[in-house]
């Protein structure tokens, strides 16, 4: 995704440039505010946005960029961090949001006090607010296409995200909408994984006695080892799970594909999606023109693609793409 970015940069950064003058943003202050970071793919985000960020700090770009995360997922603790922002006078905030409507709020004080609001990941509805986002519904519906490339039908169990985030709630419909349009399958269960490998393996074993034998897995990203592990703990057979790019799902997976040719797809969007919101900020605060809502593409890895992605995956981590400002001028240029 990045050649493809990079391709044309310069005409990129020429068309947005030329004729105009533009802010030095050198003394501009951007704060992240993040409602959650209990699984592998937020620490990764975080990760990304301060190496990114640094960067930026250490070559004069912006003054600083600190992040800051909830120590709950709570709604109104993110607003008051928010609120905190405001007060301290950043210039803009990117925001995962917790609800895409319950900070609104919060976020049309800070629009209201001149604060750039960049919303990502966990967007915001709010009508002063960017968003940069995957389209999480054909996210949810690509996963039950590829099962009906693979398999004849049959019973799926379904693993969501965070409970009342935005985006569980996006790929949950796109995954019923995919089940809807293939009739041969039907969901018999589904449990909340949080996105986090240790809580999707106690929901699914927890649930798994109940169950009907299952063809195959739907799930959000940071839950495929852990549904891996509890059927293996239970004794069944090994359903087609979908996985999300995570280190230990795609280790595993090629652990499986080299033992007995075990063949799946994963999907998920790049935790580095927030250092695209950092140079989205960035550029508004520089006096550049950027659409209100951005779409990127999520990263799918597949059966030829799987060792490549694990050779560049640190363990632990998730397979990821971080931008450059180049990157993001592409990316509002629709390249």
């Amino acid at each position: 995704m990045l050649n493809k970015f990079l391709m044309g940069a310069a005409v990129v950064a020429t068309s947005l440039t030329a004729g105009a003058t533009f802010a030095d943003t050198s003394g501009k202050r951007i704060a992240l505010s993040n409602n959650y970071a209990g699984n592998s793919w937020r620490q990764a985000m975080l990760g990304s946005w301060e190496k990114v960020t640094s960067k930026a700090v250490a070559d004069g770009v912006v003054a600083e960029a600190p992040a800051f995360t909830t120590a709950e997922n709570q709604v109104t603790e993110q607003a008051a961090q928010i609120q905190n922002m405001i007060l301290e006078g950043y210039d803009a905030i990117v925001i995962n949001a917790a609800s895409p409507d319950a900070l609104n709020g919060a976020v049309k004080q800070a629009c209201d006090a001149g604060i750039v609001v960049v919303s990502f990941d966990g967007i915001v509805t709010e009508p002063c607010a960017y968003r940069i986002a995957v389209d999480f519904k054909a996210m949810g519906k690509v996963e039950v296409d590829y099962l009906a490339t693979r398999l004849d039908g049959g019973n799926l169990l379904e693993i969501r995200g965070l409970a009342g985030v935005f985006v569980d709630d996006e790929i949950s419909a796109g995954i019923h909408a995919g089940v809807a349009e293939h009739s041969q399958f039907k969901i018999v269960g589904s449990v909340h994984g949080d996105w986090a490998q240790d809580v999707a393996q106690k929901a699914v074993a927890g649930i798994l006695p109940s169950l009907p034998e299952i063809a195959g897995v739907v799930t959000q990203g940071g839950d495929g080892y852990g549904a891996a592990q509890a059927f293996a703990a239970a004794g069944r057979p090994t359903p087609l799970i979908v996985m999300g790019n995570r280190y230990d799902e795609m280790l595993w997976w090629k652990e499986q594909k080299d033992a007995n040719g075990y063949e799946t797809m994963s999907v998920s969007i790049a935790p580095g999606v927030g250092t695209l919101a950092f140079w989205v900020a960035q550029m508004i605060l520089d006096g550049k023109e950027i659409p209100q809502d951005l779409t990127v593409p999520f990263l799918t890895i597949t059966q030829d693609t799987l060792e490549e992605s694990l050779a560049g995956t640190q363990p632990g981590g998730v397979a990821n793409v971080e931008y450059s400002l180049e990157d993001a001028m592409a990316v509002v240029a629709g390249d």
